[in-house]
């Protein structure tokens, strides 16, 4: 069996778990509300606060997917209760970034700043100190939506191994290779 699928998700105080039509879990808390899809060959039941998933058979897919959607399951309502933080620096000489409304603008070396649309569930903020690297850091309730934003805003400027420029996660090892050296 599975260790993550069989352990059971804790339903914290204010969130309000429900299984709706078509199979789908609806999770509100006091930061959002989120719903997720649930395979037909996980069933789950819901009693004194916790929630336990269970599969039909031991398939290799019914497997897979019974702690998917116990750790699906975990994120939303840690996403609803505390809701999730991406920080992002951007290393380099002349990197900049300024946040207004919705909108990020990024200076990362290219010949033009780069406006990035950030959705309305996330907020977002850019934060410059002197003699400090730009950061931008992202807040929202979905774990699956602020990772792909963060995705996305470091993909424009990747950190590249020599000398480590780019938009990097706050923490992020970067190995750094050796440059050319000499032929003898």
């Amino acid at each position: 069996m599975s260790r993550v699928g069989k352990s059971p998700v804790t339903i914290a105080k204010g969130v309000d778990v429900k299984f709706g039509d078509d199979n789908v879990l609806h999770v509100k808390g006091p930061k959002g509300e989120l719903k997720q899809w649930i395979d037909p060959c996980i069933s789950f039941s819901m009693e004194e606060g916790e929630i336990n998933l269970s599969r039909g058979s031991d398939q290799k897919d019914h497997r897979s997917k019974h702690g998917l959607y116990r750790a699906l399951i975990a994120n939303m309502i840690e996403g609803v209760t505390n809701g999730y933080t991406i920080k992002l620096e951007l290393v380099g000489v002349g990197y900049r970034a300024k946040s207004t409304g919705q909108l990020l603008e990024l200076s990362l070396g290219y010949s033009h700043p780069i406006v990035f649309e950030i959705p309305n569930e996330i907020t977002v903020l850019a934060e410059t100190e002197k003699g400090k690297n730009p950061l931008i850091t992202l807040t929202c309730f979905d774990k699956q939506l602020i990772g792909m934003v963060a995705s996305k805003i470091r993909s424009l400027r990747k950190p590249e191994p020599y000398k480590g420029k780019g938009v990097r996660y706050v923490g992020e090892y970067i190995r750094k290779k050796d440059g050319k050296t000499a032929a003898k």
